[in-house]
């Protein structure tokens, strides 16, 4: 008889025990009675009645989901490699276990499919040069697709964009070539504009006899700043002119 009582309290401290359940700040726990939602519970000290209720732990911290490359053929017919990471957390733990048989796995594969879908809309130069409007892009999808997960999608990053070695040849002989133009048209826009510029010098030293003096005067300044033993005197011409009027006669 002994025995049997002692056998009946350990089996009753076992059952109390395994009902009690402690929940940390960031767990919620989603209950189950016979089979029926009953709601979410925690944090902190709750009960589980053993063999009649249910209960499925949920992490509400924000979860770190990096997505593996996905060939990507780009619209431009690029074929590229591309992987990135998901951040999001769990913000309805009912949907999450009700709506969904395994919510990680499930973000997981929809991360990758978004992915390749949008990004194959976009030309290469796009995907390199446009990062966070296409980050904000497939966040948005996820977002909307997610949230009758009870799932919410906080941030998107793409974080490597792989190429082959014929594309990066082929990027660099381009780069180069831009290069080159910008180039010339620089070089042609500073003969323009220097033409431009003497164009005016030339137009105000014709209208005005006495700039034209100061020219010459300055450059006889330059000419005996020169190591040279030949000094060229420019003579103007209204000194001469009444001597060519005379020998015209």
């Amino acid at each position: 008889m002994t025995t049997f009582v002692i056998a009946i309290c350990v089996f009753i401290g076992a059952l109390i025990f395994s009902a009690i359940k402690v929940l940390n700040e960031y767990e919620r726990g989603v209950m189950f009675t016979l089979g029926r939602f009953t709601g979410v519970k925690g944090p902190g000290l709750i009960i589980v009645i053993p063999m009649i209720q249910q209960m499925r732990k949920i992490d509400l911290r924000i979860i770190v989901l990096d997505v593996p490359k996905q060939d990507v053929i780009s619209r431009d017919n690029v074929s590229v490699k591309v992987n990135a990471v998901v951040y999001f957390r769990v913000t309805d733990p009912a949907k999450a276990v009700i709506q969904v048989a395994n919510p990680f796995e499930a973000t997981s594969q929809l991360a990758q499919t978004t992915l390749r879908s949008v990004l194959g809309q976009h030309e290469m130069d796009e995907m390199l040069s446009q990062r966070e409007k296409l980050n904000a892009d497939i966040q948005t999808i996820l977002d909307q697709n997610t949230e009758a997960w009870g799932i919410k999608v906080s941030n998107v990053e793409i974080k490597h964009v792989d190429l082959d070695e014929t594309m990066i040849r082929a990027m660099a002989k381009q780069a180069e070539a831009e290069r080159s133009r910008r180039a010339k048209i620089i070089n042609a826009e500073g003969e323009a504009q220097a033409a431009q510029q003497l164009v005016q010098a030339a137009t105000a030293l014709a209208t005005e006899p006495r700039a034209l003096q100061l020219r010459y005067l300055q450059t006889l300044a330059d000419i005996s700043n020169e190591n040279t033993t030949t000094i060229v005197f420019p003579l103007p011409l209204d000194l001469i002119k009444p001597f060519l009027d005379s020998s015209g006669r």
